[in-house]
C-alpha cells in the first residue's frame, strides 16, 4: 500500500517555501473566497468551504483573515470576483500539466499561461487533451510521529486508498467524498493531521530519466506556480531516485 512519490514530495517542499514567503496565504484566501461565493458562507452546509477553511487554518492563516474572505465571497464585504479556470498543457519531455487558476481577468490569465509555457519548452493544449489523464482524490498529510501501520489501520476502515511516504510526513489518499470523515477518523485515533485537501492525481505516471529534462520541467512548474493566478500545478512526471540524486536536493 505504501509508496514514495517524488513529485508529491517536491510539491510539499514547495508549499512549505511558499508559506514562508507568504504566497500560500494569498492563494488560500482566494480559495476560501471562491468556495463561499459558489456554495454559501456556512461551513456546515458547504463542504468545499469547510475543506478550504480548514486548509487555511492548517497553514496558520489568521481566523479573522479567513472570515473576511468568506464575507467577501458572500457579498457582505466588497471584493473581486474570481473565476476558476483550468489550463491544460505540456512541459518538456511531453509531461502533462494541469494548471488550476483563480483569475479576475480571463484574457490576462490565458495570455500569461501561454507565454510561460511557450517560453520554457512547453505548450498550451486544447481542452480535454490532458485532463483525462488525471482524477481528483482526497489527500491528507499526516505527521511522521504516527507509524505507517497505525495510519493504514485507520485508513482502510474509513475509505483510505493509499499511504505514501513523503520523507517528512505521510500522505493518505482517498475519494474526495471520504476526505472529511477520514480526517476525523485519523484525528479521533490521535493521529496528527497536518493538512487535508482534494487534488488532481495522475492515473499513470510518465518516467523521465534525463536529468536535464526533469530540471526543465521543475523550473517551468516553479514559474507557473509563482504566477498570482495559479492555485496549483499537477503533473504526471515520475522522477527516479537516481535522477533526484543527480539533481541534488530540490
Amino acid at each position: 500500500m505504501s509508496g514514495h512519490s517524488k513529485w508529491a514530495t517536491i510539491k510539499h517542499k514547495k508549499g512549505a517555501t511558499d508559506a514562508k514567503r507568504g504566497k500560500l496565504f494569498a492563494k488560500l484566501i482566494k480559495q476560501v473566497e471562491v468556495a463561499a461565493r459558489q456554495g454559501g458562507g456556512d461551513v456546515e452546509s458547504n463542504p468545499t468551504l469547510r475543506t478550504m477553511f480548514q486548509k487555511a487554518r492548517d497553514n496558520s492563516v489568521p481566523l479573522d483573515t479567513i472570515e473576511r474572505a468568506v464575507k467577501r465571497g458572500t457579498g457582505e464585504l466588497e471584493g473581486v470576483t474570481y473565476e476558476p479556470i483550468t489550463y491544460e498543457g505540456y512541459a518538456p519531455g511531453g509531461v502533462a500539466l494541469l494548471i488550476e487558476t483563480l483569475t479576475d481577468n480571463r484574457n490576462r490569465s490565458s495570455s500569461e499561461m501561454r507565454s510561460l509555457l511557450s517560453k520554457n519548452g512547453g505548450s498550451l493544449a486544447e481542452p480535454g487533451a490532458v485532463a483525462w489523464q488525471f482524477e481528483r482524490k482526497g489527500a491528507i498529510k499526516v505527521d511522521r510521529s504516527a507509524t505507517e501501520d497505525e495510519i493504514m489501520m485507520v485508513a482502510l476502515e474509513h475509505g483510505g486508498e493509499d499511504v505514501a511516504d513523503l520523507e517528512e510526513l505521510w500522505q493518505v489518499t482517498c475519494e474526495p467524498g471520504d476526505l472529511l470523515s477520514l480526517r476525523a477518523a485519523l484525528e479521533a485515533s490521535d493521529i496528527k493531521v497536518l493538512e487535508a485537501d482534494s487534488s488532481m492525481v495522475a492515473k499513470n505516471m510518465v518516467p523521465v530519466e534525463d536529468a536535464s529534462v526533469v530540471k526543465s520541467v521543475l523550473a517551468l512548474v516553479e514559474l507557473l506556480d509563482d504566477n498570482d493566478d495559479v492555485q496549483d500545478v499537477h503533473s504526471n512526471i515520475d522522477i527516479s531516485d537516481d535522477v533526484m540524486a543527480a539533481l541534488g536536493d530540490i
